[in-house]
Formats: C-alpha cells, sequence, structure tokens
C-alpha cells in the first residue's frame, strides 16, 4: 500500500531498523534483559512490584514520547524502548500473576487474542504488516503495541512452560529454539516472509526469559546462579557495545521504505498460510499442554494419597519459621535473603503440588505472595512482616494436621503402604 500524499503522518524514513542478524542479536538480549531487570529492580533494589511497575511505566512512556517525536531511526532510541517494553511486558504478566492471582494459563490465552485483535486491527486499516512499512505515527503505534503484547505473551507463555508445566528454563529454552529454527527453515523453502518475521518476534520472548532465568535463578532452582545483577549486566553490556557498533556503520539503517505492492495472489498465499501456522502451533501447543498436563496429575497422585492436600510441606515451614525468627530479631535484611529461598523452593515444586489440590496451593501461594510483598516494601514495616509470616506459618500447620488426622483415620495396612511414597516428598 503506498502512502496516501500529503498524509501528516508520514516520515521520511523508517522508523524502525532493517532486519539483520543484528537485530536478532539484541532482540534475544533485550528479552533478556527484560526478565532479568525487572527481578534486579524488584528483588535486589527492593522497588517491589508495584514500585517497579511505576517506575519503568514512566521511563517508557518518556522513550515512546522521543520515539514518535524522532524523524528517523536512531538505534540508541529504539533499543533502549524495546529494552523497556521487555522489562514493563514482563511486569505487566508478573502482576496479573502475582497481585491478580491469575492463572498463567488464563492470561496466555488473553494475549493471544489480544495480539490476534492487534494484528486483525492493524491489517483491516493498513492493508499491511511488514517492518519495512514503519513511516507513519499510526502505524508506529500498532508496531509498538504489538511489540508490548509480544512480550507479555512471551513472559506469559516461557513461565507457564518453565514454571507451572515444570519443564524448566533449559528444556523451555530449547523447545522455543527448535520452533525458531523450523520456522526460518521453513521461510527459505517459501513462508510469508512477514509471517515468518512475527512468529520468530514472539518465539525469541520465551526464548530471551529463558536464557535469563537459566543464567540467573540458583543452581537449587535449575539455573547457573549467576544472580539477576550480573546477567543484567552483562547483557546490558552486549547490547551497549551492539547499538554503538550500528550506530557508527549504519548497517541496520532501512534508506528507502518497501511499498506494499502485494498481488491477489501472494495475499491468497498469505492467507492460508497463517491459517495454517496458526492451526499447527494451537494444535502442537494444545496437545503438549494436555499431555504434560496429565503427566503432572499422574505424578501428583503416585507421591501422594487421596485424602493429603499437598504432601509434605515442612521444607516450607523451615524456611518461613527461619524468616520469622529474623524478623522477631530485627534482621530484615537477612529475613528478606531467607524469603528469597522460600519464593524459589514454592515455584520449583509449583508444579509438583498445584496437580495434588490447586485450591490448597492457591491458599498457601496467595500466603507466600503476601509475606513477599511486606518483606519487599520500602521500607518494610516489621509488624506487617511478623503478621503476614505468623498467618502463612498458621496456613502451612492447618494442612499439615489436616493430612496427620486424616492419615491417622486410614486402616493400619493404608499407612504402612503410604510412608515409603511420602519418605521422597522433598523439595
Amino acid at each position: 500500500m503506498s502512502l496516501h500524499q500529503g498524509d501528516e503522518n508520514t516520515s521520511l524514513l523508517s522508523k524502525v531498523p532493517e532486519v539483520t542478524i543484528y537485530f536478532w542479536i539484541i532482540k534475544i538480549l533485550c528479552t533478556t534483559v527484560g526478565e532479568t531487570a525487572s527481578d534486579f529492580l524488584n528483588v535486589s533494589l527492593g522497588f517491589g512490584l508495584t514500585g517497579t511497575s511505576m517506575v519503568v511505566g514512566v521511563v517508557l512512556l518518556i522513550a515512546l514520547f522521543f520515539q514518535f517525536k524522532a524523524k528517523k531511526y536512531t538505534p540508541a532510541l529504539y533499543w533502549l524502548t524495546v529494552v523497556l517494553i521487555s522489562i514493563f511486558g514482563t511486569l505487566f504478566t508478573d502482576n496479573l500473576t502475582d497481585k491478580l492471582g491469575i492463572a498463567l494459563e488464563v492470561s496466555t490465552t488473553i494475549f493471544s487474542i489480544a495480539l490476534a485483535l492487534t494484528f486483525a486491527a492493524w491489517f483491516s486499516i493498513e492493508r499491511t504488516l511488514s517492518i519495512h512499512s514503519i513511516f507513519t505515527r499510526r502505524r508506529e503505534s500498532f508496531y509498538w503495541l504489538a511489540i508490548l503484547v509480544t512480550f507479555a505473551l512471551g513472559t506469559a507463555t516461557g513461565d507457564l512452560m518453565a514454571e507451572s508445566l515444570g519443564l524448566g528454563y533449559l528444556t523451555t529454552g530449547i523447545i522455543v529454539a527448535v520452533v525458531i529454527a523450523f520456522v526460518t527453515i521453513a521461510w527459505r523453502f517459501g513462508l510469508n516472509p512477514v509471517l515468518s518475521f512475527w512468529l520468530v518476534y514472539i518465539m525469541t520472548r520465551p526464548l530471551g526469559a529463558s536464557l535469563g532465568d537459566f543464567l540467573s535463578q540458583p543452581r537449587s532452582n535449575g539455573g547457573l546462579g549467576l544472580g539477576a545483577t550480573v546477567t543484567s549486566a552483562i547483557f546490558m553490556a552486549a547490547i551497549l557495545l551492539t547499538v554503538i557498533f550500528l550506530s557508527i556503520t549504519k548497517r541496520d539503517l532501512i534508506t528507502h521504505p518497501v511499498a506494499n505492492v502485494e498481488t491477489n495472489r501472494k495475499r491468497y498465499t498469505a492467507s492460508w498460510q497463517i491459517a495454517l501456522a496458526v492451526s499447527a502451533l494451537v494444535i502442537t501447543a494444545g496437545s503438549g499442554y494436555y499431555w504434560r498436563h496429565t503427566e503432572l496429575q499422574h505424578e501428583a497422585i503416585a507421591s501422594t494419597s487421596s485424602t493429603s492436600p499437598l504432601g509434605e510441606l515442612s521444607s516450607f515451614r523451615t524456611i518461613a519459621a527461619d524468616t520469622l525468627s529474623s524478623v522477631q530479631k530485627g534482621n530484615l535484611s537477612a529475613a528478606t535473603a531467607r524469603v528469597g529461598d522460600l519464593e524459589v523452593a514454592w515455584d520449583k515444586a509449583q508444579s509438583r503440588l498445584k496437580p495434588m489440590n490447586p485450591s490448597q496451593w492457591s491458599s498457601v501461594d496467595k500466603s507466600i505472595d503476601h509475606v513477599l510483598r511486606q518483606l519487599r516494601a520500602q521500607p518494610p514495616d516489621p509488624t506487617a512482616c511478623k503478621t503476614s509470616l505468623e498467618s502463612l506459618l498458621s496456613t502451612l500447620d492447618a494442612l499439615d494436621q489436616r493430612q496427620s488426622v486424616e492419615r491417622s483415620q486410614l486402616p493400619a495396612t493404608a499407612n504402612f503402604e503410604l510412608r515409603p511414597l511420602t519418605a521422597h516428598r522433598s523439595v
């Protein structure tokens, strides 16, 4: 589609970079930073989820203001905006999950629909989704909205695979990398380039997030233990060096925007390719989810009796009691550090515990989230921290007592059969 003459929204040059190998390198680096930097600000600096979201949101609006004011593509400004959107997209999903209690399955579905509607509105108005056509403010608005939704969707998808389904960060990253490789091969054999671009763009989000979690998370949680601070610093430095290189060499500059001159035949081909690709993703993802979810349910049944709410919870109670002890001694820094162990252990056990009893798991999960919010508040209130920890311990004790009472009511043979099953259940 050619531009209308006299369109006041028309810019002289494209506002986005050319899609080169450098584009994908920085994109993956940005998605990794989005995951680790949000953890760094939220946990390491103690801003809390709400505080971090507000700070990043304000800075993002400022960056977008200057990005829209710019008349051409500026590498530093463009990639700064991408980094901020990556962080904000992560925080958006985390707020839905941690503060509103929305399941990752639900948020993944919502963001998928939102992205589909964004693309549908964009195409119905502009008749193109090509990155080479971003040279009006309206198209740029659609572009950045789509970018934000892809980051939120990628965060939800990555967390769903790595944590809720218990695949772990490394396995999740490998699965996503295989999907990206498959799309790349399909593009080489004729898959529509615009469709290929957006499929890979969406997939690089969970890939980068999985990479960030794998590098930053403790070894006990399946990571390399570099921490959010070190991982963020490494990747921010890599982004900075790459952006400086591109600013000097101009290797990703689109000097002549490409007009859309698609024929009806090309549009017809793209339409059935989109339908085929979306159907394949939905069927594959749905089948994989059903298979893994069923497997987790079978594991839950095998690891606990039908009358046991969540199995053995003593390890979580020990961490909570240690944290409470530090709070009572006035050592809030030690309490904050120790409660991080609780968060890691609980997240790691989610795929195993939640299928046992979703309602009881949600109850404990909300109690733990409340404890985390209190200890990471700025500044933390010792009384509120103590109250939230005591409430959590009461919740855990109630589940343990219920399990003990129900187990004592079982026949002697059932008790004998249950002991070896519970012996191996630790976090």
